[in-house]
């Protein structure tokens, strides 16, 4: 099927024709005026002549930071499990996971339209990075980091969480009086306690006051 602008070449060869052969002035003049609206014609586009649309970028979605995780180990390896409802519904592929001596890196792409991704820097022992995997279960990516040496026992899952556990911990020195370090004790439970805890401490403070007023008196 010829398009609108070969018609319109066609139409324009046909009046040039039908010049050369006219001879009268007036159909010689009609013929150039017909000629020339011919040519500033725009011929209009068929419906399978149209340009494509452009086509409207398809949303990429986000990515969102994994924060919450749990751990556990074996002998041979450290386990970490990221839940994320659906994962085991999208391409293998989908679940990426780079691994080096001290972390672990893990990307997952396209599922319910967003990314997801949880980096876990400084772990607190060398892994071994041919020997570590990654695999899927029902709404959970599992990363197990193989341990460089085998039944050795993780504390925690990386330094920092070392060094904030240790910082926590209430610090015991020889030459320091002994009440005084449970005195320390003490106020670190009534710190972190509820308001239960807090009156309850209170209150063996208050009696233990009173015994000590009352000895003064008697001696």
């Amino acid at each position: 099927m010829a398009s609108a602008l070969e018609e319109l070449q066609n139409d324009l060869e046909e009046v040039k024709v039908l010049l050369d052969k006219a001879t009268g002035k007036r159909v010689r003049d009609a013929l150039i005026n017909k000629m020339q609206h011919k040519s500033q014609k725009k011929p209009e586009l068929l419906d399978n002549e149209k340009p494509a649309a452009v086509a409207a970028p398809i949303a990429t979605g986000y990515t969102v930071k994994i924060s919450n995780y749990g751990w556990d180990q074996s002998g041979k390896f450290v386990k970490i499990y990221i839940t994320l409802t659906g994962v085991h519904q999208i391409p293998a592929e989908n679940v990426q996971v780079h691994f080096t001596e001290r972390s672990s890196d893990l990307l997952v792409k396209n599922l319910n339209g967003k990314s997801f991704s949880m980096i876990v820097n400084y772990l607190l022992k060398p892994i071994s990075v041919e020997g570590s995997l990654k695999k899927i279960k029902t709404d959970t990516a599992l990363i197990l980091c193989r341990k460089k040496a085998e039944n050795t026992w993780w504390e925690y899952l990386t330094e920092v969480e070392k060094e904030c556990k240790e910082k926590e911990k209430p610090s015991y020195d020889d030459e320091t009086d002994p009440s005084e370090g449970l005195m320390n004790v003490l106020k670190k439970i009534y710190e972190d306690g509820d308001d239960g805890m807090k009156r309850t401490i209170n209150k063996a403070w208050v009696e233990s006051r009173e015994k000590e007023v009352k000895g003064d008196t008697e001696f």
